[in-house]
């Protein structure tokens, strides 16, 4: 609580301290917290526990919707000024712990300045009023995506400071509260469950969800449209919500059931579900990829109804975007160098679901995958050390290398541990890291210590090597190798 006489003695001294500071501040410039390929992501000097976020929408998807963000963090030291990462609306106040703030824009980042300097391990309480612009910019990463009849998010990589002030880093998880006001006749749903029932009033409807695990902003999820909830249990009872276009209910259906199978699939592979809720959001939009924000998976409604791919290519889909609930949405990567493990381990239970249920050799793809491997690495770079992406085009780290390329390094990791070395590796890494952020080097010394030998060499080849190194058990196999015919 914040005792009064604090908020008169702030008031008297707005104007004293705005000057001193002004007078005795560098100029406002872009931060970051220094992370290898995007060192101006996130921002120093504070740590964020929470977000509440709420969004008023018109009814139009290419119109500001007003927003409210509030922030309540930790600060990690003395903060005369600080930055938000934001970048596309037009910010109207800041309040800092119950004050006035002044504020500025440099780069992608909102600068503030408190009314009095915010004390190391203090309590650091934002109110940004700001618009959240969804219409589309030339060279922008995504952020809002419009749909056909609404909007919903895709913030990976650091988009999510294209929709609401943050810390747009993976490394500063925290809980999220949305508040989503929209027309009568249209749905809002976002990550975790809902806070409370639905409120209408003046022809509008009010929705509150909160989500029970922290998380970083890139999986952050507000979807807006004209939809259906289909509800069902999942294992142990856990509620499974899908969120689909309201008119493609039934055809969807046969897709929506195959969730709960493939929850139980994964935790005989890695232990329990790690989150309150699961399922999908099917997109009536074109984005070109899917995305595992978290317990609401996004995917675009073409992957089910245009029949250009075979069901077992759609299954592996699925599950690749459930397995990312385990690794890179619990189990959060410290940095973007660590996405391997993300993009790696979703890949390789994608292709041994593929294996078990549709007959789809996961040697065979490995194979494959080892034969392009030096090309990868040439082109994109090692998997735990990747080439930094195209500028301003952040997502084009997403490269081969760090899907097949890094579940190929797992698949020689398990020929070179065994298969029950590797399985207890898998089940206590997601269990030791719930909830948290870990590194490449926190992965390779638990394999390590599990093995019962030290695996640096191996992965120093495997994940740095500027070529791919020999495949334990296979030595017949060679990069730029066609396998051959059987």
């Amino acid at each position: 609580m914040l005792l009064t006489s604090r908020r008169l003695r702030a008031a008297l001294l707005t104007g004293a301290s705005a000057t001193l500071i002004a007078a005795t501040l560098p100029p406002p410039v872009p931060l970051g917290i220094g992370d290898p390929l995007f060192p101006h992501l996130g921002n120093p000097g504070y740590d964020v526990l929470s977000y509440d976020i709420a969004f008023t929408y018109g009814g139009s998807n290419s119109k500001p919707l007003d927003a409210v963000t509030k922030i309540d963090a930790l600060a990690k030291e003395r903060l005369d000024r600080f930055n938000l990462d934001f970048a596309r609306g037009t910010v109207t106040s800041v309040e800092v712990n119950g004050d006035r703030a002044d504020f500025s824009s440099t780069g992608e980042d909102l600068v503030v300045t408190p009314a009095e300097p915010v004390r190391r391990s203090g309590p650091l309480s934002i109110t940004v009023k700001h618009t959240s612009d969804p219409a589309a910019k030339a060279g922008g990463d995504s952020g809002w995506v419009r749909t056909r009849d609404g909007l919903a998010m895709a913030n990976q990589a650091d988009a999510a400071h294209r929709v609401f002030p943050c810390n747009d880093h993976p490394a500063d998880k925290a809980y999220f509260t949305f508040r989503v006001t929209a027309p009568e006749g249209m749905t809002a749903v976002a990550n975790g469950l809902p806070a409370g029932e639905p409120v209408s009033a003046s022809g509008h409807t009010t929705w509150a969800y909160r989500t029970g695990h922290p998380m970083a902003t890139e999986l952050a999820q507000v979807s807006l449209g004209r939809s259906t909830v289909v509800h069902r249990k999942g294992p142990h009872g856990l509620p499974v919500r899908d969120v689909v276009p309201t008119a493609d209910r039934e055809l969807l259906e046969p897709w929506l059931k195959k969730t709960p199978g493939q929850v139980e699939w994964m935790e005989r592979q890695v232990g329990r579900y790690p989150f309150e809720t699961y399922g999908l959001l099917v997109a009536d939009a074109e984005t070109g990829f899917e995305l595992e924000t978290q317990t609401l998976s996004l995917f675009e409604r073409s992957l089910f109804t245009r029949r250009r791919f075979p069901a077992w290519y759609v299954d592996s889909i699925m599950v690749h975007e459930l397995a990312h609930q385990w690794f890179g949405n619990s189990v959060t990567p410290r940095t973007w160098s660590d996405l391997w493990l993300n993009e790696g381990h979703a890949s390789w239970y994608e292709a041994l679901y593929s294996q078990e249920h549709a007959g789809r050799s996961l040697e065979a793809r490995m194979r494959s995958a080892y034969m392009q491997s030096d090309g990868w690495r040439a082109d994109a770079g090692p998997p735990a050390a990747p080439k930094p992406p195209a500028p301003g085009q952040k997502i084009s780290l997403f490269r081969p290398i760090v899907y097949d390329g890094s579940a190929l390094v797992l698949y020689a990791l398990r020929q070179e541990i065994g298969e029950d070395a590797f399985g207890k590796l898998e089940r206590q890494w997601v269990r030791d890291h719930r909830d948290a952020t870990a590194t490449t080097r926190d992965f390779t010394g638990l394999a390590s210590r599990l093995a019962g030998r030290d695996l640096s060499g191996f992965f120093q080849k495997w994940l740095y090597g500027e070529k791919t190194p020999p495949m334990p058990g296979h030595p017949e196999w060679r990069s730029g190798q066609a396998p051959a015919k059987g």
